[in-house]
């Protein structure tokens, strides 16, 4: 029989409190709702405490924070309601992707370049489901594929500069904030 690992309470206070982070900084810290023709989109800082809760905690743990955070904060917004579920799996999708790179080889996101590989690919990862599914909605409500394309561009642009600014903060807060953690799991 596999050996399945259980949450304990500690995992769960983690998954919690990182999951406030996310929201709180998803929620205060954003420009937008910015309106496109592929439907509105934002500017938020949610992004990078997505990426570095994978890589102080790990995909599982990591996953669960940026999606839960992240499903939360469209649930108070009515523009994104309707995406929650959607949110959920592409930012779970995001964090877990940049966890299982940034925890590579028994490393525990301490490793700079593992963190930066990481945090692309899982910031990657966000920017196709993302655009994915914009442009998959649109051509279901009739959109020409070219049309869709196009109006996928701006969403294009702000997404990308979500994922260039997630990286960048996370991947400099990371050691910070790792050494942070190892102290206090110290008790000191």
């Amino acid at each position: 029989m596999e050996n399945q690992k259980k949450f304990t309470v500690r995992d769960l206070a983690e998954i919690g409190v990182l999951a406030a982070l996310v929201f709180v900084a998803t929620y205060f810290i954003k420009f937008g709702p910015i309106p496109t023709l592929a439907g509105p989109t934002m500017l938020k800082t949610g992004n990078a405490v997505c990426l570095l809760g994978a890589m102080l905690f790990g995909k599982t743990k990591g996953g669960l924070a940026a999606g839960i955070g992240s499903a939360m904060f469209d649930l108070t917004q009515p523009a994104f309601v309707a995406g929650a579920p959607f949110t959920f799996a592409f930012f779970f999708a995001m964090a877990y992707v940049c966890g299982i790179v940034s925890h590579l080889g028994g490393n525990d996101g301490t490793k700079t370049k593992q963190n930066i590989i990481g945090a692309v690919c899982g910031a990657g990862t966000y920017l196709v489901l993302h655009l994915g599914k914009s442009f998959i909605t649109l051509v279901l409500e009739g959109s020409e594929a070219s049309a869709a394309l196009v109006a996928c561009s701006t969403k294009l642009i702000t997404s990308g500069v979500n994922a260039i600014f997630a990286v960048v903060v996370s991947v400099l807060l990371a050691p910070v904030c790792k050494k942070a953690l190892n102290r206090a799991y110290r008790g000191r």
